[in-house]
């Protein structure tokens, strides 16, 4: 309780915090430097521009486009931790390329920065590439390689710095068996120090070793990787491709290795801490996963993301009425037929779908359309996708293959974490033949088999069970046919029907999902809340005109202006 000495009669109590001009000044840092240590190494800011242009391979990047002059307007592309080097990086490969102009008598090549991609960093920003007519993107940083529709790319993955010696000591400390099973990995950067690390520990008695490098040969055709000979294995032992990492080994005995033989008994040492998308792939692709963090030269065991809760919102998705289609991508290839294929396979499944495009998406941008039961979210298998760990979101967040097992009639359950797209159009296509073959049976059963698939058929309409909440769902399916629902339902011209309609519940002989939201909210809009007042009048207030025209001069106002003399 306040003291009633010390406030004054008449005053009001201060509730809020005391505002000084300090507030609105703006935060000034204490250093201007930049911390880079981390990817150009230790002795970075005594040289700066000479760190910049050695991990962005400028003089390969000049050499590039002295081989390609018809490149005349070049989009930069950088994430977000990188977007800090930009103008030094603009500077130096103007300064190259206004050389080259100048020996042959060329037009000056333009350079543009994207300092804000669209969607994930690992993917080329096609769209915004377009916005300024770019006959070329050159992107920096860690990338996915996924295959875009028409955009001439060149990646530079960078050079970065790494501590070999704290980086072999860490692994040592974690697999102390020199016998231990493991593969190297890293991502696109740090791939062109899998190599040395490689036999560095073979030196050292490692003898069960694999690594992993970029599989150039993932990337589509009108891309290239910079310097890409050094991203290549020196071996030619090729056991398997993982996504877009060429799994190599030394030992000749080795020929090849399945997808299970690694699951079961090899052991991931990644350099680097992926997005979540990417370390789901790899917790169902390898025994363990151990992360070497390159920033606190530390290495990280988990806890990573867990394959239960993609099990859980699988069911929350066979239970779902309303299913929106998130974009989360607008450069990947197969996105539209993708995109279509899921509609014709939600919609044949007696479910509404909404499709959205809201850029980046966020919790607040989700939030607004409550209708949603769940959301299936379109993007880059590597940084792409939403896993919601923290349960951030209102509406769970599925992958287009996790929305394919949660349509199937029967529960399905494989365990692995797809994010191609082309493995999920050929998984409906799959399903779509074998209901083909099914159907084409049942022309041949017997009565009695008629009879128990007509009993199915009639049980269509019969409510769907949640594993999640353990209840009925009546709602899951909501373009069925009214027929199939059991409702006894009035005559197309009768007024129930018209009742019915206002109401919101049965519209063209389907339910109505927002409709039905509608009536379960307490406030439906202004003026929802009129009833509930003492003295409501039910004939309601006379529609009046009111006043037409434009802010600065209604017609109210030009008719009563007084006339100039």
């Amino acid at each position: 309780m306040l003291d009633s000495e010390t406030v004054h009669a008449g005053v009001p109590v201060a509730l809020s915090t005391a505002q000084t001009e300090d507030t609105f000044t703006l935060a000034k840092y204490e250093s201007t430097v930049t911390d880079r240590s981390s990817y150009l190494g230790p002795d970075s800011n005594e040289n700066l521009r000479e760190a910049i242009a050695r991990y962005y391979d400028i003089e390969h990047i000049a050499e590039y486009f002295t081989h390609n002059k018809s490149f005349r307007n070049i989009t930069l592309q950088f994430p977000d931790k990188l977007i800090q080097d930009s103008s030094t990086v603009t500077q130096l490969l103007q300064d190259k390329l206004v050389i080259q102009d100048k020996d042959t008598k060329s037009a000056k090549r333009n350079i543009w920065v994207l300092a804000d991609t669209a969607y994930s960093p690992c993917c080329v920003d096609e769209v915004a590439s377009e916005h300024v007519n770019a006959d070329i993107v050159i992107h920096f940083g860690d990338a996915c390689l996924n295959a875009i529709k028409s955009q001439p790319v060149l990646y530079c993955f960078g050079r970065p710095y790494l501590d070999f010696d704290e980086l072999s000591q860490g692994f040592k400390k974690t697999y102390s068996d020199e016998m231990a099973k493991v593969c190297l990995m890293a991502d696109a950067p740090h791939s062109e120090c899998i190599g040395k690390l490689y036999e560095i520990l073979r030196n050292d008695g490692y003898e069960n070793l694999l690594y992993a490098v970029v599989d150039e040969k993932s990337s589509s055709s009108n891309c290239t990787i910079l310097q890409s000979d050094q991203h290549q294995a020196s071996h030619s032992n090729k056991l398997i491709s993982l996504q877009n990492r060429a799994i190599y080994s030394s030992n000749k005995e080795l020929k090849t290795i399945d997808e299970a033989n690694l699951q079961e008994n090899y052991d991931l040492f990644h350099i680097t801490v992926p997005a979540d998308p990417h370390l789901l792939f790899l917790t169902t692709k390898f025994k363990t996963v151990s992360l070497y963090d390159t920033e606190t030269s530390s290495v990280k065991q988990g806890p990573y993301p867990s394959l239960m809760k993609r099990y859980k919102f699988m069911h929350v998705a066979r239970t779902a009425g309303c299913i929106g289609i998130l974009v989360n991508t607008l450069s990947l290839k197969n996105t539209k037929e993708t995109i279509n294929t899921l509609v014709k396979h939600i919609r044949d499944s007696g479910k509404k779908h909404y499709l959205f495009v809201v850029g980046k998406p966020n919790v607040a941008k989700l939030a607004n359309f409550e209708p949603v039961d769940i959301w299936c979210i379109l993007g880059c298998g590597q940084g792409g996708i939403i896993l919601d760990q923290h349960n951030e979101f209102y509406k769970p967040i599925i992958t287009p293959y996790e929305l394919t097992l949660a349509l199937k009639p029967e529960v399905t359950w494989t365990g692995q974490w797809v994010v191609d797209f082309d493995a999920v159009l050929d998984e409906i296509e799959q399903e779509n033949t074998q209901m083909n073959v099914a159907f084409e049976d049942s022309t041949n059963l017997s009565k009695a088999e008629a009879k128990d698939l007509s009993g199915d058929l009639q049980n269509e309409g019969a409510p769907d069970f949640d594993a999640v909440t353990g209840k009925y769902i009546s709602t899951s399916r909501p373009l069925r046919k009214l027929k199939h629902l059991e409702l006894d339902y009035p005559a197309m011209g009768s007024r129930e029907l018209t009742k019915n309609v206002a109401g919101g519940v049965i519209i063209k002989g389907t339910v109505s999902t927002s409709a039905a939201h509608l009536q379960s909210r307490e406030w439906t809009g202004l003026g929802s809340d009129y009833s509930s007042q003492d003295g409501y009048d039910e004939s309601g207030a006379a529609v009046e005109e009111g006043i037409s025209g434009v802010a600065s001069g209604y017609e109210f106002d030009r008719t009563n202006k007084p006339k100039s003399r």
